[in-house]
């Protein structure tokens, strides 16, 4: 469907009550950026802007572009520009950004913007992070805006320049684990282990998917590597390949038994718990996690909101690989048997050779 016809269509819907209208318009962007629609989203709030008080309007307008351009179509320029590799380009547009959105919608004594993209993450924040300061929805994905800017300082030589970028990342957005990453990179840059291991028990209470925690251990891997500690390395590498696969961790074995100059022992699911005990890093996805989807998950089947209860569900299967589960998500979604997408098993029961 078009914007034009998305714009007719909601029109439709539409009354002499500005208030009225204003709630219809949210209630259908809401919709719209849960599904993916950007069109969609585009269209509503387009018409919600039309709908507004000019003065109001105004501010908004003035709060979401640049010189006319709004942040989200800067940011898809910052991507276009990544992705051809040209990153001295993007950084002034990414810089930017920053100073725009650390100005315009900074952190006052009484109120705090979040970045929060789903059901989920709203949940698990408010659990984690509790705050009393009034919280208000930014109207982008600015944790991912300010990693960006992060990853670009860090890759053209602003190593120490990126870390408190991604503080304010992560201030947005306390339970995206994308800025932590990128912590944990300068860490393994800086050889800063005691720091790493630091981020990665922070990183690990949020992580809602096996390829998150995998990424958890390889970074202690990698970390250990350095410092000498080769057992205890192929230990959190042995861990990450059982939470989801890649590629390059035989490579990085391979490595240790160079820098060893003797092969290594795998070891079992009882010494690699050992070793990861002896640097208090948790084996496996945080219980709390797993207990606030399988929450929400629950709450929206109570309330026939089968869409978010399925994406809920999901995170437990890929967290616990629950076979009863499984079919429940198929008997919602049953053409996704086929290519299992949204439901791949990650986790491998046995340890990868």
């Amino acid at each position: 469907m078009s914007n034009n016809d998305i714009i007719a269509e909601l029109k439709a819907k539409l009354g002499d009550s500005r208030e009225e209208n204003e709630k219809i318009l949210r209630e259908a962007a809401e919709r719209f950026a849960k599904d993916g629609n950007t069109e969609g989203f585009r269209a509503a709030e387009q018409l919600m802007l039309e709908n507004l008080p000019e003065a109001r309007r105004k501010e908004i307008e003035r709060l979401t572009t640049i010189d006319g351009e709004r942040l989200d179509d800067i940011y898809d320029r910052i991507n276009k520009l990544m992705r051809e590799h040209d990153l001295l380009a993007a950084k002034p547009l990414a810089e930017k950004l920053y100073k725009k959105i650390t100005v315009e919608y900074a952190e006052t004594d009484t109120e705090k913007f979040v970045s929060l993209r789903n059901p989920f993450e709203d949940e698990l924040c408010q659990h984690l992070f509790k705050s009393e300061k009034t919280l208000k929805r930014a109207p982008f994905d600015f944790s991912t805006y300010l990693t960006t800017y992060a990853f670009i300082l860090l890759e053209t030589g602003g190593t120490i320049d990126s870390l408190p970028v991604l503080e304010k990342a992560i201030a947005f957005n306390p339970v995206d684990v994308a800025p932590r990453f990128e912590m944990a990179e300068i860490y393994k840059i800086t050889k800063n282990f005691k720091k790493l291991t630091e981020i990665t028990r922070e990183t690990l209470k949020i992580c809602s998917s096996p390829v998150a925690i995998a990424r958890c251990y390889a970074n202690m891997g990698y970390g250990l590597t350095d410092l000498g500690e080769f057992e205890d390395a192929a230990a959190f590498y042995v861990a990450s390949v059982r939470f989801a696969p890649n590629p390059a961790i035989p490579l990085e074995m391979q490595h240790l038994a160079d820098l060893k100059g003797s092969p290594l022992v795998r070891p079992t699911i009882e010494q690699t718990t050992e070793v990861m005990e002896k640097y208090d890093i948790a084996f496996g996805a945080d219980p709390t996690v797993i207990e606030l989807a399988s929450n929400l998950a629950e709450f929206n089947l109570r309330h026939n909101n089968i869409p978010d209860a399925v994406r809920a569900m999901k995170i437990v299967y890929n967290l616990t690989l629950n076979e009863d589960l499984k079919k429940i998500i198929l008997s919602y979604e049953p053409e996704e048997e086929g290519d299992r997408s949204g439901i791949t098993q990650t986790i491998n029961p046995e340890t990868e050779e």
